[in-house]
């Protein structure tokens, strides 16, 4: 047995290995796609946040209505130069503030011709006059989209810097417009800091010798740490149609005999910054994988040797023992106990064992002494239902009143007394509805008319959904009874008799309220449990069923209480 348990054991190592191999492949590859990803997209993030810094400043300068005057007003009186000085002064500080506001954008143009155009820091007029700006395929492709922007690829500055120094940038340019004629009044040329955008690509790093670098809708290279390769489209044929021939985050392409392993994402100008790294460089972990599994499966099939020789005989043993007990408890011997004191999985099973068996014997104990209420309330409910001295008492008036011809209310008591007969004595079994309960108290009500010569006026106030709520039978009539016999006759007058009865979330409450003389002073109690008054015996046998009923059948969160509120006697059953 001790061998068979070893392979046993040897089985879901080897198993496990595998499954934690194949697991584990799937997970590396998985986290390092993931991680892939993330480094893209935050790559675009990063990007996307120095793109809109230039687009917000653009759209500032384009939606300024002081700077549109300044520019389409060529020519000035005398009486308009101060106003004239005031907004070019006003000009030239916004854009000053514009560059000293933002560390990414790097100079702001706003430009007509070499006379009226304006830029902040080191913009030069010198080297603005040696273009045509009307000829620069930028400003004719700005033309073209009538105010809406034109992202154009890292380039050096061309109007700014002394001698032939120019610093690095991307362009953002626009036509900029009279809000009032809608006519093209010159250009807005924002300026991002190409160096720092180089440098926020360059942090991203896939693998050892990944790279990130920007292209257009049409796979036009715009921003790359090698500015040679600027404004050139994608030369790798399989690389260029996984940029812009699908949707796709990620992508396997083929760079001569190497696969390389790339991830893409869109940027907020609809540019799409991509990573490319070869694929060898990411999945190194893999072969480290493969030989601590090799190693840990060496590993574990000699530790499953020795503790399956150590552990066998621990676990046969406890386990005969648990089976004997179990087919001594399974013929019927709820008192069988298992003595197994360890600390281990065989002790903790052996004494949830033990408290199954002694939960089982107690709950067996308490479902016999539960059937045997159940039965005595049943007993003392069917001998409640018509108290054979309220009987004799019905029947000897009703002899009177027909020897002494008033058969109108014999009959009418003898219809009464049939009708309730008829109720207590149908065959619906121990429950009934609220609404049928109802009518068996009014029934009951017009025999104790008749009985003391008085009018007992009944008042029902019960929602629909409480009259169809089943209850045991006898529930209320008790409580009615009690009401007559212990709060209205001791008073000598007619009775008013409510019983209300509602739905509250899941529970019904029932309340049966009377005029009569309440619970009496001497009592020094103004509210009473039935429970409290059942168990210190001073209940007759009508509270005794109802407290036992509820307790039965409703169990915990159900009660019943008797109150006396100022005049007037309240019995409520909850």
């Amino acid at each position: 047995m001790i061998v068979a348990f070893v392979i046993v054991m040897l089985i879901p190592v080897l198993f496990t290995s595998a499954s934690f191999y194949v697991v584990s492949n799937t997970t590396v590859k998985n986290n390092v796609r993931e991680s892939s990803v993330q480094i893209a997209k935050q790559a675009a993030d990063s990007l996307s946040f120095i793109l809109n810094a230039g687009s917000d400043v653009s759209d500032m300068i384009y939606s300024d209505l002081r700077i549109q005057r300044v520019v389409a007003n060529d020519a000035v009186t005398n009486a308009e130069l101060k106003e004239w000085r005031e907004n070019e002064e006003y000009l030239k500080g916004v854009l000053n503030n514009i560059v000293y506001s933002s560390s990414f954008v790097n100079i702001v143009y706003v430009l007509k011709d070499v006379d009226r155009s304006w830029g902040s820091g080191t913009f030069s007029r010198i080297k603005l006059s040696r273009y045509n700006l009307e000829l620069l395929d930028w400003a004719q492709e700005a033309r073209k989209k009538e105010g809406g922007l034109v992202w154009l690829g890292l380039q050096e500055d061309a109007f700014s810097g002394g001698g032939d120094n120019a610093e690095l940038v991307l362009p953002i340019v626009r036509v900029l417009k009279d809000f009032e004629t809608m006519e093209n009044i010159g250009y807005v040329l924002v300026n991002l800091n190409g160096r720092k955008i180089i440098d926020k690509i360059e942090q991203m790093k896939l693998g050892q010798t990944g790279r990130f670098f920007v292209v257009d809708q049409e796979g036009r290279i715009m921003i790359d740490a090698d500015t040679t390769r600027i404004n050139k489209r994608v030369d790798n044929a399989d690389l260029l149609r996984n940029i812009t021939a699908n949707d796709f985050v990620e992508f396997e392409f083929m760079n001569g005999d190497v696969r390389y392993y790339g991830v893409k994402q869109r940027l907020s100008n609809g540019w799409l910054i991509v990573g490319t790294v070869p694929v060898h460089e990411i999945t190194d972990k893999l072969d480290s994988l493969h030989r601590n599994i090799l190693g840990s499966f060496a590993a574990f099939t000699l530790a499953g040797i020795l503790i399956g020789l150590v552990i066998a005989n621990r676990i046969t043993r406890p386990i005969k023992q648990l089976t004997r007990q179990m087919k001594m408890a399974q013929q019927g011997d709820l008192s069988v106990r298992i003595n197994v004191l360890s600390k281990d999985e065989f002790g903790l099973m052996s004494r949830q064992f033990n408290r199954m068996m002694a939960d089982i014997e107690r709950l067996m104990d308490q479902v016999k002494l539960e059937q045997k209420q159940k039965r005595d309330a049943e007993i003392r409910a069917v001998t409640h239902r018509i108290n054979p001295h309220f009987l004799f008492n019905t029947l000897s008036n009703l002899r009177w009143l027909i020897k002494y011809n008033q058969s109108a209310k014999a009959y009418e008591g003898i219809s009464a007394l049939i009708r309730l007969l008829e109720a207590n004595m149908g065959k619906k079994g121990n429950f009934i509805t609220v609404e049928e309960e109802l009518d068996i108290v009014e029934k009951y009500l017009a025999i104790l008319e008749l009985r003391y010569n008085r009018t007992f006026r009944l008042h029902t106030n019960v929602d629909p959904a409480a009259a169809e709520f089943v209850i045991p039978r006898m529930l209320i009539q008790p409580l009615v009874e009690n009401s007559v016999f212990h709060g209205i006759v001791p008073k000598e007058t007619d009775g008013e008799i409510h019983i209300d009865a509602a739905m509250q979330e899941d529970a019904l409450i029932i309340t049966v309220r009377d005029n009569g003389i309440g619970i009496l002073p001497d009592k020094r109690v103004v509210e009473v449990s039935i429970k409290d008054a059942v168990l210190s015996g001073q209940s007759g046998i009508g509270l005794r069923h109802v407290y036992e009923c509820i307790n039965l059948y409703y169990g915990r969160g159900s009660d019943a209480t008797l109150s006396s509120p100022g005049e007037r006697g309240d019995h409520r059953a909850d």
